[in-house]
């Protein structure tokens, strides 16, 4: 099942539970704006080429839109459209005052220059810069684009607009990005997983945890959960996987791989096959990387006690079937890994009020956020007897649904 239908599977579910009204449920899915502009460049030979951008502006009844830029071969407005509906419940169940967004261009980011890659980043931006703004839709960076995108964005929107820092999030520190951005959604990731692991009354430090994806995300959340004691048995990423028993010491492997650029040969722990570690012996198993990577044919074999899905839509829902039989609690990715979002929220609350926080704040207001989206997620399960995806989702799809009531929707 893909992603779009994955979601429209989640929000109907929700809008049953909450009993919302079906002229309002079918006005919630439908996209506010679909855009799609043709790209043309000028590559380093002279040759001209095309690439096709696009950007979904979901809904905005609870203020601008926001979400990332991909840039991907295999970037489809089908696959945007999903990524953008999921931000509008995303952003409501972290209760920051933004609606869901999403765009990419498709194109692979690897064959290119970085000059081409600035000029086609120019040329996007110009096609789409009365189309976005501070209090309209803010991008950020996503699969294939970074801080340095970012800075080519705010540059090609500030010819146009004036100096404009809140345009983009993920910004480069000395061009107003946030302090702490960088290891957010890791971060994010931890303090759901602490709010959750309290709830059945177990702490990091005493148990063990396999990471799938070390790349930002599961690097830094082994990372921390490293430095509060936990226990992390294994990790892979595209290059491989390693495995030690004891606990890898993750620090070192970072080291390893910023040195190698792979995870295998490192001396602290045993190569293991990718495959396997999704069902690694582990209290703890945290899927970083694609989605759809649990499914009906190794749910079965998941041996962790809780999922908490870094990753978007890693658990398909045959797998969600299967797992919630074994008893197995999956934290879902539109709230755990909804700290990428939240500090991109601080950002702009920074650029927007031209005054810097320290990264202490950052983290502190991060804890603040997750740890209060957590209760009420929580509170939605109990009030509609329901798995923590349906509370999750139900918790989102009210708030949007509250605020295009109260703004008057059928008028």
């Amino acid at each position: 099942m893909n992603a779009l239908a994955a979601t429209n599977r989640n929000f109907r579910q929700a809008a049953r539970i909450l009993g919302l009204d079906s002229k309002l449920e079918k006005s919630l899915l439908i996209p506010f704006r679909e855009i799609k502009v043709e790209c043309t460049i000028p590559k380093d030979d002279g040759t001209l080429v095309s690439y096709v951008g696009f950007r979904v502006q979901h809904d905005n009844a609870r203020g601008p839109m926001k979400g990332g830029i991909r840039y991907h071969h295999e970037v489809d407005l089908d696959e945007v459209n999903a990524l953008a509906q999921l931000m509008t419940w995303k952003t409501a169940v972290a209760d920051i005052p933004y609606g869901g967004a999403k765009g990419g261009i498709g194109c692979k980011p690897k064959d290119l220059s970085n000059s081409e890659l600035e000029r086609l980043t120019r040329v996007f931006t110009q096609k789409i810069h009365d189309l976005i703004g501070i209090n309209t839709d803010v991008p950020a960076p996503d699969m294939g684009t970074n801080a340095q995108t970012m800075a080519w964005i705010l540059d090609e929107y500030s010819k146009f607009h004036g100096h404009s820092p809140a345009i983009v999030t993920g910004k480069p520190i000395d061009l107003g990005g946030s302090l702490g951005r960088e290891a957010a959604t890791g971060r994010g990731v931890l303090y759901a997983m602490e709010a959750l692991l309290a709830e059945h009354g177990k702490n990091i430090k005493d148990l063990t945890f396999a990471v799938q994806g070390f790349g930002n995300v599961g690097a830094w959340a082994a990372k921390l959960i490293h430095e509060r004691g936990g226990k992390v048995v294994a990790v892979s990423d595209i290059t491989g996987a390693v495995k030690n028993p004891n606990g890898l010491d993750i620090a070192a492997l970072l080291d390893h791989k910023e040195a190698t650029g792979k995870l295998i040969d490192f001396s602290g722990g045993d190569v293991m096959n990718s495959d396997e570690l999704l069902t690694h012996e582990c209290d703890v198993l945290i899927p970083c990387a694609l989605g759809g990577v649990l499914n009906r044919e190794n749910a079965d074999h998941i041996k962790a006690k809780f999922i908490i899905e870094a990753a978007n839509h890693p658990t398909d829902p045959e797998a969600d079937e299967i797992l919630s039989k074994k008893g197995v609690v999956i934290l879902p990715d539109i709230y755990a890994n909804a700290g990428g979002v939240t500090v991109s929220y601080f950002e702009w609350v920074q650029n927007i009020q031209g005054f810097m926080w320290d990264e202490e704040k950052v983290n502190m207001e991060l804890k603040k956020y997750m740890t209060k989206a957590f209760h009420n997620l929580k509170n939605m399960c109990q009030s509609h007897n329901c798995n923590l995806r349906m509370g999750a989702f139900t918790l989102g799809v009210n708030r949007v649904a509250r605020a295009t009531i109260l703004r008057g929707w059928e008028a």
